[in-house]
């Protein structure tokens, strides 16, 4: 499983946890308002608890980042004219 939909699914069953136990609180105040506190408190929660597959999320990201920087770079290449796609050939005058 992708360490993005790992980390996705995570945030929203904390948030779901979270919303539910907010929810159930006996305070008169509007859904939205509890909502919002739960949102809050999960991403507080997260930011701690989820740090392990933020990181892997991270590292999946930065090798994407990465993947599409040399593929750029080789097609500049190609449209260059330089046939190994190296970006390191030389014209002649």
């Amino acid at each position: 499983m992708s360490p993005f939909l790992k980390y996705t699914l995570a945030r929203l069953g904390l948030f779901g946890l979270v919303a539910l136990a907010v929810l159930a609180l006996p305070i008169d105040v509007s859904v939205l308002l509890k909502l919002m506190i739960a949102v809050l408190v999960s991403a507080v929660l997260a930011f701690f608890l989820l740090k392990g597959l933020r990181d892997e999320a991270s590292v999946q990201a930065v090798g994407m980042a990465e993947r599409r920087s040399e593929k750029r770079e080789r097609l500049r290449a190609a449209l260059n004219g330089d046939d190994d796609g190296g970006g390191n050939a030389t014209k002649a005058d």
